[in-house]
Parts: C-alpha cells; sequence; structure tokens
C-alpha cells in the first residue's frame, strides 16, 4: 500500500480501490466522541482535517477510532503538515451534514479513515513536500469575495447570524482562559484582536482547542488573514459586531493575492511608524486606571469565581526576589516570534513550532523575574516581573545589572524585600499553577505608609 503512487483529490471516485491521497492540511477540527450504536456503553472517537493537492481541488477527511489511536494521530499532525493517506474511504458528501458542519470543499467527495483498514502519516517525499507547500497561501474561497473590517462595522446589526469572509491583519493574541462549565465540562476561550486600514481593533473568538493552538503560533502585526466562513454576530457586551471561528471556518495566512499584499504593506507601515503602539496604549489603559484594592485571598477567590482576567493593586511585601542567582535565572534571552527561551550561544529558535522557523532568528534580552507577594492574608507565589517593568523598578538596565558587584546586587534585592511595596497586577487563569492563577506584576516600588494604612484600615473593615 505504501509503495502505491497517490491519486490526485479531482481524480478521486468512490470505485477506485486502495486510494492513496497526498496533500497538504489547510484545516484541522477538535476531537470529538459519539455513543456507537454497535456497541452500546462505548463511545467512537474521531476528527477531522482538510486537505489540499492543487490550487483548484480540496477535500474534507474524517478519522474514526478508538480514543488512544485517534487522539494520537490527532496529536501528530497540524495545519500546514503534507500528509500521505492511504486507503481512505471515497464517499459522496452528505451535503446538509456538509454544508452545516464542515468547510465548503469543491470535491463532490469526502474521505473516511479508519484505524483498522487506512493509515495517515507525514509525507516524507521532498518533491512532493515541495509541490504542495505553496497552496497554504491560497484562499479557499473567491479571494475577491471578502469583508474588510471597515464593511462589517458599516454593515452593522445587518450582518448579525451571517457566515462571511473576512481580510484582516493580526493586532495581537490575547490570553487563554480556561473555565469549567455548569455541567463540568472545561472549555477555553481565546480573543485574537484584528485591525486593517479602516478598524484599529475588532475582535475574533476561537472556542476550539484546533483553532485556539494555530492562532497562537501567529506572529501578531506580520501576519494577515483571511478567514473563509467565520460566523459575524452582535455582541451585547461590547456593543459592537464580533467574528467567532466554528467548524467550517478555513484561515489562510498570509494568502497569496494582491489585496492581502497590500494590507501587509500598510500594516508593516503602521507597525514600524509606532502607530500600533499608540493604539494599544489607549486600548489597554494605563496602571492609573486600576482602582480596586485586593488582599492577596482576595485576589484568589476571584480568580476562582470567574475565568476573566482582571487587574488589582496590592500592599504586599515582596516574600521573594532571586535578584543575587545566577545572571542566566535573573536575565533571559527569548525568540522575539515565539517568546520561547534562548540561549546567547544559540543563533536559532530551539522551539520546533516557532511561527518564526527558517527565517532570520531574531532574540530579545530582559529581566525575567519570578516573584513572591505577601501579605497578612497569604502568599501569591511565582509572580511574573519582566523587563521594562523590572528595570523600572529596580532602577537599573540589563547591562547595568550584569556590571553589579554580588554584594550590589544583594543590597538591590533587600531595598524590595520584605518592604511593603504597591504592586499593580493583572491576574490570569492558568492551568499549570497550583493554585490556578498568575499574576503578573505591571509596575512594583516601595508603598507610601500614610497610602497602606488607609487601604489597609478599609480592607480589615
Amino acid at each position: 500500500m505504501a509503495g502505491q503512487t497517490s491519486i490526485d483529490i479531482s481524480e478521486l471516485h468512490p470505485s477506485i480501490s486502495h486510494p492513496n491521497v497526498a496533500g497538504i492540511l489547510i484545516g484541522k477540527t477538535d476531537v470529538r466522541s459519539f455513543p456507537d450504536r454497535k456497541n452500546v456503553g462505548t463511545d467512537r472517537y474521531t476528527f477531522g482535517f482538510t486537505l489540499r493537492d492543487s490550487p483548484d481541488f480540496f477535500i474534507n477527511v474524517s478519522v474514526w477510532g478508538s480514543e488512544g489511536y485517534v487522539a494520537a494521530l490527532s496529536g501528530s499532525i497540524s495545519v500546514g503538515d503534507c500528509v500521505i493517506v492511504e486507503n481512505p474511504l471515497v464517499s459522496n458528501k452528505d451535503p446538509e451534514k456538509e454544508e452545516r458542519f464542515c468547510p465548503t470543499t469543491p470535491s463532490p467527495y469526502r474521505l473516511m479513515t479508519t484505524e483498522t483498514h487506512s493509515r495517515v502519516s507525514l509525507c516524507t517525499n521532498t518533491d512532493t513536500v515541495d509541490r504542495l507547500l505553496p497552496l497554504i497561501h491560497l484562499p479557499v474561497k473567491d479571494f475577491r469575495d471578502f469583508y474588510s473590517l471597515g464593511d462589517i462595522v458599516a454593515n452593522g446589526q445587518k450582518l448579525d447570524g451571517s457566515v462571511i469572509n473576512i481580510l484582516a491583519a493580526v493586532k495581537s493574541i490575547g490570553e487563554l482562559r480556561q473555565f469549567t462549565t455548569s455541567d463540568g465540562r472545561r472549555g477555553q476561550r481565546l480573543e485574537v484582536k484584528l485591525f486593517d486600514d479602516s478598524v484599529s481593533s475588532f475582535p475574533l473568538i476561537c472556542w476550539d482547542k484546533e483553532p485556539v493552538q494555530f492562532v497562537q503560533s501567529l506572529i501578531p502585526r506580520e501576519s494577515v488573514l483571511l478567514i473563509s466562513d467565520a460566523k459575524i454576530a452582535f455582541d451585547a457586551f461590547r456593543n459592537g459586531m464580533a467574528a467567532t471561528v466554528f467548524s467550517k471556518t478555513v484561515i489562510t495566512v498570509n494568502p497569496d493575492t494582491r489585496e492581502a499584499s497590500q494590507l501587509f504593506s500598510y500594516v508593516k507601515e503602521a507597525a514600524e511608524s509606532g502607530a500600533l503602539d499608540l493604539d494599544e496604549r489607549a486600548e489597554d489603559g494605563t496602571v492609573d486606571s486600576i482602582t480596586d484594592v485586593y488582599t492577596v485571598s482576595q485576589l484568589k477567590q476571584k480568580a476562582q469565581e470567574s475565568a476573566e482576567l482582571f487587574f488589582g493593586i496590592m500592599y504586599s511585601f515582596v516574600s521573594k526576589l532571586d535578584l543575587d542567582s545566577s545572571i542566566t535565572k535573573v536575565i533571559r534571552t527569548r525568540c522575539s516570534k515565539c517568546k520561547f527561551m534562548a540561549t546567547d550561544d544559540v543563533l536559532s529558535c530551539t522551539n520546533q513550532f516557532c511561527p518564526g522557523k527558517g527565517q532570520t532568528f531574531s532574540a530579545t534580552t530582559g529581566f525575567d523575574l519570578l516573584v513572591d507577594l505577601t501579605d497578612h492574608t497569604g502568599t501569591l507565589h511565582g509572580c511574573s516581573l519582566r523587563s521594562p517593568e523590572a528595570e523600572k523598578m529596580l532602577g537599573c538596565t540589563t547591562e547595568e545589572f550584569t556590571s553589579l558587584t554580588d554584594d550590589q546586587r544583594t543590597a538591590m534585592k533587600w531595598k524590595f524585600l520584605l518592604e511593603r511595596c504597591k504592586v499593580y497586577i493583572k491576574i490570569l487563569p492558568s492551568v499549570k499553577m497550583r493554585s490556578g492563577i498568575r499574576g503578573l506584576v505591571l509596575s512594583c516600588s516601595l508603598a507610601d505608609p500614610g497610602e497602606v494604612k488607609h487601604h489597609m484600615s478599609a480592607l480589615l473593615e
């Protein structure tokens, strides 16, 4: 079976036996389970992907099997991978199901693979891979059939409930928010801010794991997206429109079209001029806009009640500040593209999933500290304090810090350690932390005693 040559998607037909199909993944859905009608009490597992082998043809593939097989296969392939599908079943599309739940494809057929009869594996033929890779940048819809963000805003609620194509650039990628539904199911939500030359910020929301992982790999201010079949709805909370990725959506990154190229040029200019930084600061506000004061226990309590990120002020002691650790633990170099840690002597990113893989390596160096914050109600462990906030707090740059003696670093540490500080903090849900939350220090300075007394007495009342 493995030695058989592959057949083009355009030539597939249900009468063909034991076909092999090679293509590049342009879309992928989450693993899901369904009750097995033949074996009552057990579940069948499945996930789907969309495979493309030419500018004009792509097809939906569904994978079925045991939980272990389906989970392992899903974890081994991603959008952008070139694969060989061996011995799938070729069947006619079910128009109603396909139109509602799957990406729209030009093929009249769909492929089904099973654990017992089929095989899906990464393609190792370099000629085939080289031929397939450019297809990832081709739109799956007519490249002129899209809305700009200005069009969406102008149409407003007339588009509520529509499924449309959007051309826009990635401005920023939000924090992943984990939550548990009332019936105990775990979920996640990720919001991406899009922009173009007509609108400075527009929300794109992802709920499923696959699109979440995919958009987390994108590079803000460098990625133009053609989002085919996004759901548009009026968001009452924002009093504006929002787009959502769902099972029909296919996202093409930096599509090979004139319109996308023009938008990319605008994005580059806006980023270089600093216009985007001004936009972002205006949106996120400053620490001056944070006014709610919390104790450690109140922060933890609020975080348990809601998966939303929030901001607050703490009057707490810095109970851990390892400035006299080795320099490599205090100052770290990270890949500019994926923020993966890098060593000074490595001239490439070691993260195999880095979106900048194959490009010129660029890195940023800065303070990368974990601090503990303690008050009379408890301790918030492992709060992240990074440059430039750390430089403001310590009153020195990374270059100046590296030239200090051990004694000078210890003296700097004791300037803050066990001192009452005023800390502006951003609290995020985190599955990695034992407490379930992570703190990001936005500003930290020695507190004014009168201010502390006023706020602490109010908290104790």
